[in-house]
């Protein structure tokens, strides 16, 4: 009995042999699951979401390096910075409905796989090259890791919240942001090896994580037979995915300006030279997001998705502002401002989507929502980079500011004007 005790509180699993009355030895298996409980596996979940925005933001501030080191145009780390996006889409267009077949284990085991491979490479990269590939990679395991994360954070949250799971995974998001540039500010201005540290920090995390996936529960997924394929969304949610993708495309291509370009328009356009200091003001795109997350999360999808018009659109008005008047206060509010944006923009379309989407159709629907803001997200990189490179960076971010201020108009006219589906929660809060 004692032995018994011992195995159930260490988890082993022992195999223990006794003589029957009769003299024959018998092997009596004594096991204890290593399985996580929901609880546990929700926060792991938690972490794989945090790691994607992370992935996104932690090359943020080294792009300029890059460009001193081996003296790259605009358009080349445009370029390193579009590569990611791409593969992401990439992954989600073939892949992104695997979560519901597979199971949301399986998948973010290879999500991490992938970004692990790509963080080692971006730490050794020799060359641009080098570069390319990692951020393939890392794009790879965030298409991956992006549904899959966001569906399981659903599934394993206490009371499977639609609007409560898509402040979590906000929440999760904007961590990964503030830290991967907050931290990578930090290492580049005052650690040893500019171009490494960052990179082998989240590498250690990354670790960690696989680590946690590996025991969480199976989800044995669909029995019908799974093929390369587009993400499905079923017919009776079109038309919510239809608003909700202009709002990730909003969100994704505001991230976009900030990631790609951000710190080269800090140090050359605004004249900040510290690297923290820079890593900070973009990283307050992701600090207000997150406490913006906290205090709206209880508002309805519409109002949510209304507010998050304007202050996206508003942040990108001071972002222009800012570049003409050479003002890194003026930044910092963009930033500010944008992030507000994202998290009101995101957590409505979130929303709205855990609330129609069908449970079995979940993990697909997710991933062409993040399908379309990270294509969104790739193309105005590449297309940044190219305006930079002809018209001059202040000409090219005032180009794009206003192209996301005529989007967040015409998103504010959408959402006012057509019903939402309202979910069960939410609907008891208000008759509360």
């Amino acid at each position: 009995m004692w032995l018994e005790a011992l195995v159930r509180v260490t988890g082993m699993t022992r195999v223990i042999r006794s003589k029957s009355c009769d003299g024959h030895v018998q092997n009596t298996a004594v096991q204890r699951s290593r399985t996580l409980g929901r609880r546990a596996s929700f926060w792991v979940s938690f972490g794989v979401s945090t790691h994607t925005l992370w992935a996104s933001a932690a090359p943020a501030l080294s792009y300029r390096l890059y460009a001193q080191k081996w003296n790259l145009s605009p358009v080349d780390t445009a370029g390193v910075f579009a590569i990611y996006p791409i593969f992401v889409v990439g992954t989600l267009v073939l892949l992104g409905g695997l979560s519901d077949h597979v199971g949301r284990r399986m998948t973010m085991l290879v999500a991490l796989t992938c970004s692990l491979v790509g963080v080692l490479m971006m730490s050794v990269a020799p060359d641009i090259a080098w570069l390319f590939v990692g951020r393939a990679l890392m794009g790879i395991g965030v298409g991956l890791g992006s549904g899959s994360s966001t569906a399981a954070i659903l599934e394993f949250s206490a009371d499977e919240d639609p609007e409560r799971s898509a402040a979590a995974t906000n929440i999760a998001q904007g961590i990964g942001f503030a830290t991967g540039l907050l931290l990578g500010g930090a290492l580049i201005q005052c650690a040893p090896w500019p171009l490494q540290l960052n990179f082998l920090v989240l590498a250690v995390v990354i670790v960690v994580l696989i680590v946690g996936v590996w025991f969480m529960p199976r989800h044995g997924g669909q029995d019908t037979r799974w093929s390369v394929r587009m993400p499905r969304v079923p017919a009776d949610c079109r038309n919510d995915f239809a608003l909700t993708s202009l709002a990730a495309v909003i969100a994704f291509a505001s991230g976009a300006i900030l990631l790609s370009l951000g710190g080269q328009m800090a140090h050359d356009l605004v004249g900040s030279v510290n690297a923290f200091t820079n890593g900070a003001i973009l990283a307050s795109f992701a600090i207000v997001s997150a406490v913006i997350t906290v205090l709206c999360r209880k508002l309805s999808p519409r109002l949510l998705l209304l507010l998050g018009a304007i202050t996206a659109s508003l942040g990108l008005l001071l972002l222009w502002l800012a570049v003409t008047w050479l003002s890194l206060p003026t930044l910092l509010a963009s930033t500010s401002l944008a992030g507000c944006g994202y998290a009101l923009l995101f957590m409505g379309a979130l929303s709205v989507l855990n609330s129609s989407a069908p449970a079995e159709h979940r993990g697909g629907v997710l991933s062409a929502f993040y399908l379309i803001g990270y294509l969104s997200m790739g193309v105005f990189a590449l297309v940044l980079g190219v305006m930079a490179r002809t018209w001059g960076l202040a000409e090219a971010v005032k180009t794009a500011s206003f192209t996301i201020i005529a989007l967040g108009f015409v998103s504010f006219c959408l959402s006012a004007s057509r019903p939402f589906p309202v979910s069960r929660r939410y609907a008891e809060r208000r008759a509360d």
